[in-house]
């Protein structure tokens, strides 16, 4: 899948026209939210210099923003929204994300908010008691090695933004999807996965407040369905790809 692009704009707009400027990007932005070549978009005015402005526009693709979104039935009311301006613009250039990216101490890791290590080896041993003891999930878990329950939480605390030891020791995504080939998980078994888990947190202790459970519960649907998939007859195994990084209510980008 390409990786998206992000625009930036820069404006230089005369303090005495700022009022205007925004109002016709508030017009503007109707058109870019109409645009399925655009995936989010933000403008913002220097604090220290109150003429400059920078819009960032992230789209699809490149291409998707010049033959797509600028031949689109929307792309005419943008252009007349923003066309009194485009003499102020300093730079307008697309830029590709690199792998340096993160989020700062302020904001807390789903691992940190959840208690570290010793919450999610919590979590997968209440989970592993209440699964061996299931009809339907126990035949999945037939000879399970000792420390499966420990390598689930290392998993677990890697995928929520804490050390890397499951990488360290037992490998990346590819690794964690290899122990599902062949399985044969069915739908029936997935949800009573999801539903399992979610009662072994609330065993655990894990935090119950709504921006946690959302984006735990995101990943568990999102973990739990790709390995049905992978378990199935037709699936392909991944190439190498590393362990997925979860956040605040965002899912990692697919990799196909």
């Amino acid at each position: 899948m390409t990786a998206h692009t992000v625009e930036y704009i820069r404006y230089r707009i005369p303090e005495q026209q700022s009022a205007e400027f925004l109002a016709a990007y508030t017009r503007a932005a109707a058109s870019l939210k109409a645009a399925p070549q655009c995936v989010d978009y933000e403008l913002t005015r220097c604090e220290e210099d109150l003429e400059h402005f920078i819009l960032r526009i992230t789209w699809t693709s490149t291409e998707d923003h010049i033959k797509g979104f600028r031949t689109s039935e929307v792309f005419p009311d943008f252009l007349a929204a923003i066309r009194p301006y485009i003499g102020n613009i300093e730079e307008m250039r697309h830029y590709q994300p690199t792998d340096v990216r993160g989020t700062g101490a302020a904001v807390p890791t789903l691992y940190d908010w959840a208690g570290g290590a010793e919450a999610f080896s919590r979590l997968t041993t209440a989970f592993y008691d209440r699964a061996l003891k299931d009809e339907l999930l126990a035949p999945l878990f037939e000879g399970l090695h000792p420390d499966h329950a420990e390598h689930v939480a290392l998993w677990f605390g890697e995928v929520f933004g804490g050390p890397t030891v499951y990488s360290d020791t037992q490998g990346g995504h590819n690794h964690m999807v290899a122990k599902h080939m062949g399985l044969g998980v069915n739908e029936t078994q997935r949800r009573r996965w999801v539903n399992l888990i979610q009662d072994a947190a609330d065993e655990a202790g894990l935090p119950t407040d709504a921006e946690f459970r959302s984006a735990f519960l995101a990943y568990v649907e999102w973990g739990t369905r790709l390995a049905v998939y992978f378990s199935g007859p037709d699936a392909q195994a991944p190439g190498e790809q590393p362990v997925p990084k979860w956040n605040w209510g965002a899912a990692p980008p697919y990799q196909g």
